[in-house]
């Protein structure tokens, strides 16, 4: 098991030191679809199964992988342009902190929410964005984005651990400010349980998804034919649903601080 940190050239020599090793198969998520594909496809022409979490390396043709397991991002980004929508009673002004290199499944989050709300939402204009390629950078973007941007109403984070930057940039100064976002992390899960700026969030199905991918996988082994794409549904999390939404991402029951907050 690797963790790149976000770093594309650590991802790399990650998938380098494990081709070393022989595996049968690997299953990763590529951080940079365009710096990590020479590597994958070394490891496809190895004899490598691949299975992909979210998005597809660049140039990766339909022999060289076995299949992508995704969450329905796109969804999980309409979702959360819902939220947002309904907290601001349909009008405002919001800002985006978004990643700032092109991976699909991050771009069809950013995509679904900013299609939203032009659709749904005429009377709520995206004034700012701020793409980040380390989480802990968005803190700073949050803070420079309020500075800028004195009457924003709004700030939707491509996930959770972005929008905990928003969350610490405007802790005390913007108490008001309304976060939506995507994946269900316990920090975010406990604002929303606690009424705090982050209001709701569109959710991945983790759990269903490392089932999927485990499928996928052995029927390479045996000799299956396994869909290219697999998506699996997005999820509605708001304060509402909160503990029944954890255990049905997770299974298992929401951490007690937050099950605390809910009383």
């Amino acid at each position: 098991i690797t963790d790149a940190n976000f770093k594309a050239e650590k991802q790399v020599s990650d998938i380098e030191s494990v081709r070393a090793k022989d595996p049968d198969i690997i299953v990763s998520v590529p951080l940079d679809q365009t710096a990590t594909s020479a590597a994958f496809k070394a490891a496809a022409a190895a004899g490598i199964k691949l299975v992909f979490m979210d998005s597809l390396p660049n140039n990766m043709s339909r022999d060289e992988y076995v299949s992508v397991v995704s969450a329905d991002n796109y969804g999980n980004g309409v979702i959360s342009a819902d939220i947002m929508g309904e907290k601001l009673n349909g009008k405002g002004k919001v800002g985006l902190i978004y990643y700032g290199a092109s991976v699909f499944s991050v771009d069809q989050r950013k995509l679904g929410f900013e299609t939203r709300i032009k659709e749904k939402f005429p009377d709520i204009e995206i004034v700012a964005g701020t793409g980040i390629l380390d989480p802990n950078k968005a803190q700073e973007a949050a803070a420079a984005m309020l500075t800028a941007n004195p009457d924003i109403d709004g700030i939707w984070a491509v996930w959770d651990a972005p929008a905990e930057g928003v969350m610490a940039a405007a802790r005390g100064i913007r108490d008001d400010l309304v976060v939506t976002t995507v994946d269900l992390g316990a920090n975010v899960a406990l604002s929303i349980a606690r009424d705090g700026i982050v209001k709701g969030l569109g959710s991945q199905l983790p759990y269903h998804q490392g089932v999927a991918e485990a499928i996928v996988a052995a029927y390479s082994l045996l000799g299956k034919d396994a869909p290219s794409f697999v998506a699996l549904p997005a999820l509605r999390v708001t304060k509402e649903n909160l503990a029944e939404a954890w255990r049905t991402v997770y299974r298992v029951d929401a951490p007690q601080e937050v099950l605390d907050a809910l009383k």
